[in-house]
């Protein structure tokens, strides 16, 4: 009677660790993000529990049946589609629902994105903020001034498409000249780190049109 947060690969499946292969295969049910992605990694580690589909269109609805189901006596885990679940992914909403009926959850340590972009950006790990995704239109700018002062090292996610805006807005809200490192593609093939000023990246970038999904560590206000 318990959920098991479990993290996968983001994008290197060597990087799933042995206790998370035999967590999914002991469990009665395996929720996922995208079946069909999961499927492909269950595959491959030869993990042929059931799936069930869970996602943030749906955790809503889902949420309270999971909890019935495991105070029932069913043991089950949580993946996303890459990374720890709860870290811009779903997880927060179920482990909340399952600690405030008494379940126990437990979180396996494994694959995450940021944590890697920011140890090899150079900039100060010590202490750091985690953003996420920022905004796409309302709070955006507001969340952008708020941060203006902050003197902590600041970790963002970003998407191909948005990269270059962000960039933009860093220069607006905090000058050319404010240092940031940028990966990509982190444990694939094709791998990169840039790192230099806002108004580096931007050229950078206007000439390498951005692919695949990003990290951007952002150096604190001095």
């Amino acid at each position: 009677m318990k959920l098991y947060l479990v993290p996968t690969p983001i994008g290197n499946l060597k990087d799933m660790t042995y206790r998370g292969v035999e967590v999914l295969k002991e469990v009665d049910i395996i929720l996922a993000e995208d079946t069909r992605t999961s499927g492909k990694l269950l595959q491959h580690y030869g993990v042929a529990t059931q799936m069930l589909s869970y996602h943030m269109h749906n955790e809503h609805k889902i949420s309270d049946n999971i909890v019935k189901r495991i105070q029932a006596g069913e043991t089950m885990a949580l993946i996303t589609d890459a990374g720890s679940p709860g870290i811009s992914d779903p997880g927060f909403l179920l482990t909340r629902k399952l600690l405030e009926n008494g379940i126990e959850v437990e979180s396996l340590p494994g694959a995450t994105a940021f944590v890697p972009a920011l140890t090899v950006s150079g900039m100060p790990c010590d202490k750091f903020v985690f953003e996420g995704f920022l905004p796409v239109k309302k709070g955006r700018q507001k969340r952008l001034e708020f941060l203006k002062e902050e003197s902590r090292t600041i970790v963002f996610y970003e998407s191909p498409h948005k990269l270059l805006r962000t960039l933009a807005d860093f220069k607006t809200h905090y000058g050319d000249e404010r240092q940031v490192s940028i990966s990509r593609e982190i444990t694939k093939m094709y791998e990169e780190h840039f790192r230099g000023s806002v108004s580096e990246a931007i050229e950078h970038f206007e000439l390498k049109k951005p692919r695949g999904e990003f990290v951007v560590v952002l150096e604190g206000c001095s």
